[in-house]
């Protein structure tokens, strides 16, 4: 494409951010808007797998997330009384691959993409309502009554996407995970969590998650099969949590207590059934926007972080915006609709609750052979590319 080529992203979430720095990498001017009165992080963390790393390493972005949060060393699954389950062979798969797989917090995220994002421009107090294609350009309206208009316009503004809405209506369902989720960052020390540590408790319809990610903090999370009219309601706070837990183990109840109740956040999460097309003419979506997805996986940042890296790349090569767009949708379709679909079934199966099918659970792992277990952790770790690039266009066309 020849010419400079201007760009607006909805969203300064860590989709949005990644998408303006990828952009930006490819001869775009962009522009970014957030619905939020001020950037601010929720009080918890993630990982950043490898794949998100490779993906982002074609662009030749590197976000030096190491000295942000911790590259993980260990992952260990146990049983809600302590019992090793199974180690699984993640930092196994990383080395192989050679790109570390780094927990970090999401402030800390938000800020490394901030810092690679610094000359681009963010409007905050932003809330898209809606868009118009003209022509060859996009639209975007906000709820105060200001637009902007530019060559490309990405929504990348989460789980409740306004762009998303108008392309799918405005009745499209969302599903529950059908548990309730606590999620908390502390700082903390156990001897029996080691530093680089990633574990994870099953237990009977309930899991608890323990990450390092750096300097001395500890980012955890809590699940509990709870049905959506409970879990939307339930405000048993800090004490709550403690309770649900009860004769866990030691390493579990203190990374609860060490928490200051007002760095405690309690949620319900949910998928969506999975949309295609993501956009029409100089529109598309990224993220959670285009295929939220439920926790199990750790994928979500992930997913989005290849989005814009293919995106990019796409756009970089395309004719016009427009079949870069599909394009870019067409590379993305069946990678991302697998891992929402594994991420499903991976969280119902790990919340199983009664004892038969929480032993068939915890047998399934155990039993597994190595090279099975790495042959299903693998592929989603591993960056497939971005997908055939300009001389693939004809054929998509036919």
């Amino acid at each position: 494409m020849g010419g400079k080529r201007t760009a607006i992203v909805v969203g300064a979430g860590i989709g949005g951010l990644t998408t303006a720095i990828a952009l930006r990498r490819v001869g775009f001017d962009v522009e970014v808007y957030e619905r939020a009165p001020e950037l601010r992080a929720a009080g918890f963390g993630l990982s950043v797998m490898s794949n998100a790393t490779a993906a982002l390493a074609t662009l030749d972005i590197d976000l030096r997330l190491e000295k942000y949060g911790r590259v993980m060393e260990t992952y260990h699954v146990k049983d809600s009384r302590g019992r090793l389950i199974r180690e699984f062979p993640f930092p196994e798969i990383v080395r192989k691959l050679g790109v570390p797989c780094v927990c970090v917090s999401r402030a800390d995220l938000l800020t490394a993409l901030l810092d690679a994002a610094a000359d681009v421009p963010i409007t905050l107090d932003a809330a898209a309502e809606g868009f118009e294609v003209a022509g060859d350009r996009a639209r975007v309206r906000f709820a105060d009554g200001r637009s902007a208009e530019a060559d490309l316009l990405v929504g990348a503004d989460g789980f409740n996407s306004a762009l998303r809405r108008q392309l799918a209506g405005p009745d499209e369902p969302a599903h529950d995970s059908g548990y309730i989720a606590w999620l908390g960052i502390t700082e903390y020390s156990h001897p029996r969590f080691p530093p680089g540590s990633v574990v994870h408790f099953w237990g009977d319809g309930m899991r608890f998650g323990l990450v390092d990610i750096g300097r001395g903090r500890l980012y955890w999370w809590g699940t509990k099969n709870m049905p959506l009219q409970e879990s939307s309601t339930w405000g048993g706070g800090k004490a709550g949590v403690l309770d649900s837990y009860s004769g866990w183990p030691d390493e579990v109840r203190e990374a609860i207590r060490a928490t200051p109740p007002a760095d405690l956040l309690t949620l319900n999460t949910r998928d969506r059934p999975f949309l295609r097309p993501w956009g029409t003419g100089p529109v598309t979506l990224l993220g959670d926007a285009a295929h939220p997805m439920l926790t199990s996986l750790g994928q979500g940042s992930a997913m989005a972080m290849e989005d814009a890296a293919v995106l990019a790349r796409h756009l970089r090569h395309a004719p016009d915006v427009p079949r870069g767009l599909r394009g870019y949708e067409a590379a993305r379709y069946d990678r991302t609709r697998a891992i929402v679909e594994a991420t499903r079934s991976i969280s119902d199966f790990e919340q199983s609750q009664g004892p038969v099918r929480r032993r068939i659970r915890d047998a399934y792992f155990r039993l597994m052979p190595h090279r099975t277990l790495v042959g299903k952790l693998e592929p989603a770790l591993t960056f497939p590319g971005a997908g055939p690039l300009p001389d693939e266009f004809e054929r998509w066309n036919r």
